[in-house]
C-alpha cells in the first residue's frame, strides 16, 4: 500500500518518472516535466492522464497532424501505431500507463 501526492513530485529532469506499479507487464508511472518529449510510437497502447498543469498533445493520424489541449483530469489514449508528442505548457505531472519497456 502506498499513497503518492502527485503535486509534490518533481523529477531532477524533464520526463523523469516515479515507478508506481507493474501489473503483469503493464507499468504505471508518474512523470514530471517542463519540456516537450519527442515524436514517438509506443510498442502498444498508452493511456496518458494529466494530473497537474496543461499539455498540448500533438499526434499524427492518416498522414495529418493534429493537436489537443489537455488540462488536469483529461485523458489521452494513444492506440497502437499512433505517433504523438507531448508539449507541456509550463510544469506538468502526468500519469502514464503502458507496456513495460515502451518508449
Amino acid at each position: 500500500m502506498k499513497v503518492i501526492r502527485s503535486r509534490d513530485f518533481k523529477a531532477p529532469s524533464a520526463w523523469g518518472a516515479l515507478d508506481i506499479a507493474n501489473m503483469a507487464g503493464i507499468t504505471t508511472r508518474l512523470h514530471w516535466t517542463d519540456a516537450p518529449y519527442r515524436w514517438h510510437v509506443n510498442d502498444g497502447e498508452e493511456v496518458f492522464v494529466v494530473l497537474d498543469g496543461q499539455v498540448e498533445m500533438r499526434y499524427r493520424a492518416n498522414g495529418q497532424e493534429s493537436a489537443v489541449l489537455l488540462n488536469a483530469g483529461d485523458i489521452f489514449h494513444a492506440s497502437v501505431g499512433t505517433e504523438h508528442v507531448a508539449h507541456p505548457l509550463g510544469e506538468a505531472r502526468v500519469l502514464v500507463v503502458e507496456a513495460e519497456g515502451s518508449v
